[in-house]
Formats: C-alpha cells, sequence, structure tokens
C-alpha cells in the first residue's frame, strides 16, 4: 500500500498558514482513497468525514466524491496533481449527502463532466436552501449554490466510463441509503466503491429505504469482489463476510419494528426500546440509532 501525504500551504498577508493535510492511500494500483474519520460531522472536522479519493487511468481520472467542503474538495484536487499529470474528466458523486458532495466546486473548471444517479439532481435541488442555509451553524463554512453542483450525466440503470485501458461501471441502484445510490467497480482490480451502501464500524444511516438497502444487501452479497470501499470505515477485503454485521443490524431494526408497529407500539416508545443490543457495539450509534428508528418506522407502518 503506498501512502502519500500533500501538505500545502496558502499565502496570507504575508504569512504562511498551514493548510489541512491530506493523505491519499493507494489501495490498488491506480486506486487512490483518502479515508474519512469515524465522527459525526461538525464545526471541528468540517464536514471530512467520508472516504473519498479517485481512480487514475491511461487517459484521465475519475474523482469519486469531493469531500465535505469547498476547503477538502480543493486539497483533494491538490493531491490528484501530486499524484498524476493525468487530467480529471469525471466527478463521480455516489449520493447527495454532505460529507460526499460539497468540494464539488473545486472541479467545476477543469473540464470534467459530473456523473450522478438519476435522482441526484432533483435530491440536491431539494436540499440545496437547507443545505446552504445550514453550513455555517454546523459545519462552520458558508456554503453558496455554486457549491451544489448536479450532475452533467445521469446514471438510470448502469454506465460505463473509460479512462483509457480502465473502464469503470457504474450502477445507480433502487432505493436504500438513500433514492440515489451510486456505485463504482473497477475490474481492473476488482474493487468495488460502494460508498454509503457499506458502512464499517459506523452506524449505517438510513436516509431512504430500510428494505430496499436490505434487497440490495442481498444482491450485492451473492457477488465476489477482492476488495470493497465503504462510504465509512476501512478497506474491506474479506467480501461479504464485512456485510454482515450491517446486514445484521439492519434486519434487527426491520424485525423489531414490525413486532412493534404490530403491538400498537407508538413511535416515541419505539425509539426507546427498539435494538438497543446494538448500543456499543457501532461506533456513532447515540447520533444515528433513533432516527433510524423512526425512518424504519415510518416505512413499515403502511406497508401491506
Amino acid at each position: 500500500m503506498k501512502t502519500l501525504i500533500l501538505l500545502y500551504a496558502v499565502l496570507f498577508s504575508g504569512l504562511i498558514v498551514a493548510a489541512p493535510v491530506l493523505s491519499i492511500n493507494e489501495v490498488a494500483p491506480g486506486v487512490y482513497v483518502h479515508w474519512g474519520v469515524q465522527e459525526f460531522s461538525d464545526t471541528k472536522n468540517h464536514g471530512a468525514v467520508a472516504n473519498i479519493g479517485f481512480i487514475v487511468g491511461q487517459r484521465c481520472v475519475a474523482v469519486i466524491d469531493t469531500g465535505g467542503s469547498p476547503e477538502q474538495g480543493l486539497a483533494l484536487k491538490n493531491a490528484i496533481e501530486n499524484t498524476t499529470s493525468k487530467p480529471v474528466c469525471y466527478v463521480i458523486n455516489t449520493h447527495v449527502h454532505p460529507d460526499h458532495i460539497y468540494g464539488n466546486s473545486a472541479f467545476k473548471n477543469v473540464g470534467a463532466k459530473f456523473v450522478g444517479h438519476e435522482k441526484l439532481a432533483r435530491a440536491m435541488s431539494v436540499r440545496s436552501d437547507y443545505y446552504i442555509q445550514k453550513a455555517p451553524e454546523l459545519l462552520g463554512f458558508t456554503l453558496t449554490s455554486k457549491d451544489i453542483i448536479p450532475p452533467d450525466i445521469a446514471v438510470t440503470d448502469e454506465m460505463d466510463l473509460d479512462l483509457g485501458g480502465r473502464i469503470l461501471k457504474l450502477t445507480a441502484h433502487p432505493t436504500a441509503h438513500t433514492d440515489n445510490d451510486l456505485s463504482v467497480y473497477d475490474a481492473q482490480t476488482d474493487t468495488l466503491w460502494l460508498s454509503d451502501l457499506l458502512f464499517v464500524e459506523h452506524l449505517p444511516s438510513i436516509d431512504g429505504s430500510l428494505k430496499g438497502w436490505l434487497a440490495e444487501l442481498e444482491k450485492l452479497g451473492g457477488k465476489s469482489y477482492k476488495k470493497v470501499i465503504p462510504g465509512h470505515g476501512g478497506l474491506v477485503t474479506d467480501w461479504p463476510k464485512s456485510m454482515l454485521p450491517e446486514q445484521t443490524y439492519l434486519n434487527t431494526l426491520l424485525v423489531e419494528v414490525r413486532a412493534a408497529i404490530k403491538k400498537g407500539v407508538f413511535l416515541e416508545d419505539a425509539v426507546s426500546t427498539i435494538g438497543l443490543s446494538f448500543k456499543g457495539k457501532w461506533k456513532l450509534f447515540d447520533e444515528f440509532h433513533r432516527r433510524n428508528v423512526t425512518k424504519a418506522y415510518a416505512e413499515l407502518e403502511w406497508e401491506n
């Protein structure tokens, strides 16, 4: 594994001010990942919590998610330039969440095409006002509409992107973690960039469909991959074994929420009692579990 450390600085008022350090790990030949921290996005980490990175072909580079802030996007851009002289031709956003898209503006003027799920543009449009309004309070920086960049290319099912001697297969998934999840497969290294369809150690966060997510995991679990890159957590080399904790957690939610609804348990009681056996087994349990139960309850309450 090759590790590159990018140190860069900006000149201001005659003083050299150190900017954030971006670590890039080459997890497979030509596949580079910056590992996010296992923390809740806040004004201290400025939303730099997701795994982001890029893949280098013979002709050009594909970025996969741009980070939790315009500053992190710029740091990623500089890391790419420090790694290869090849231009960025594609910027792939795996879904709409802030920690994956707020760095987009750093790549706006490099001639790259932005790529995303067919439902990503709508999701960005619906959430952009809220994202812009809340960024200073929640993340500690200012965001503008120029930072929320929708895809130029929409993936409706599957699509191949040619980086020159290297084909990436993009898959637009049915509603799961969100309604706009996109995965990226690099056949050259048998590496699947699964993003937030897979959480490792970090509690999964439901923003789409609990049943849909479990259905996608069932499909993915029937395949083999040499390496899998999750949206949060470290590199997976034992697929599908590393998927099982997430699958178990989500399936337990499904069973327990259904049982609670059948018994007539109200939502406010459900969020206080369901899934508590997982507390202590997942990072960020307190930050995400109650909302997961709420989301699951809303989905399952009206199922036939």
